[in-house]
């Protein structure tokens, strides 16, 4: 990859990541989100597959090897993903959930240190943090959607950051020499090993087929599973942890620009100033 396109990936992975808000509210009216992030997880598994026999990609070659990438899978992909899903759906705003989510640096600059033995300056720290407060500010706005948060979505919500956390160190840890296309086909494995056993206890595997869930699941599948992860997998293998977890801080000053644009959300002075704020943070985190 040239140095120019190496540069532009962090900016093109904010961008992708921060349409899956979007994708959210677009599915939810018409599919159950354990049924809808299975079916997601499995074609996204069999189009890496596809990629990886097409081009003859090197698979693990020890079931350590494939253990390590089906763990990844069921703690980014499986936990985070569902934790999230189910804590909106019950009741949890977005904004609060955005905010939980948004500790995750936090956690993973703490976590890095014993776990991976990399040193967080202070400049890294300072940038975590101011990052963390643009991201309350943008949100700030929607934090009092609700009146009373559910105790139960709150924790959930908590569990899927942890395990967000905790799959970006592991995968940090154990996949320094994989295959990133084979690496990623056995995370998505075992994403759908998590969700799909819930989906059946669970739900009704409600997919309704309208217009809106297929244009959904099809951008949710290419774009955000397979062009999202894929940078993302890569962002992780070239950098810091914390400094790649610090760029979620950028995912809701876009989202709100996106859900400007597209839904007609107004745009608070208070959010405005946030971005900016979030942006220089995720800057002096990242700089040499």
């Amino acid at each position: 990859m040239s140095p120019a396109l190496a540069r532009a990936v962090p900016a093109f992975f904010v961008v992708i990541w921060a349409t899956g808000f979007i994708v959210a509210r677009l599915v939810a009216p018409h599919a159950d989100p354990m049924t809808f992030l299975a079916l997601r997880c499995a074609l996204a598994a069999a189009v890496f597959i596809l990629i990886a026999l097409a081009v003859g990609a090197r698979w693990p070659t020890t079931p350590r090897h494939w253990f390590n990438a089906f763990v990844a899978g069921v703690l980014m992909q499986g936990c985070y993903l569902g934790a999230t899903f189910w804590a909106t759906k019950r009741g949890l705003p977005a904004g609060i959930v955005a905010l939980i989510m948004g500790l995750q640096p936090l956690l993973t600059g703490i976590l890095s240190v014993p776990l991976l033995g990399e040193r967080v300056s202070g400049q890294r720290w300072f940038g975590i943090v101011l990052g963390f407060a643009g991201a309350l500010l943008v949100l700030f706005p929607r934090i009092g959607e609700a009146s009373a948060l559910p105790p139960a979505a709150m924790l959930v919500a908590l569990a899927g950051m942890v395990s967000m956390t905790l799959g970006t160190v592991w995968q940090k840890r154990t996949a320094a020499s994989s295959d990133l296309r084979t690496n990623a086909a056995v995370q998505f494995i075992g994403g759908v090993a998590f969700l799909l056993p819930l989906a059946l206890l669970t739900e009704d595997l409600r997919l309704d087929g309208t217009t809106e869930m297929w244009i959904g699941l099809v951008w949710a599948v290419l774009g955000l599973s397979v062009g999202a992860i894929t940078l993302l997998l890569f962002l992780i293998r070239q950098g810091a942890v914390a400094g790649v977890a610090a760029l979620l801080y950028l995912v809701p000053p876009v989202s709100a620009l996106m859900a400007f644009f597209l839904f007609g959300e107004t745009l608070e002075t208070v959010q405005i100033a946030g971005m900016a704020i979030s942006a220089v943070g995720v800057a002096i985190a990242n700089r040499p």
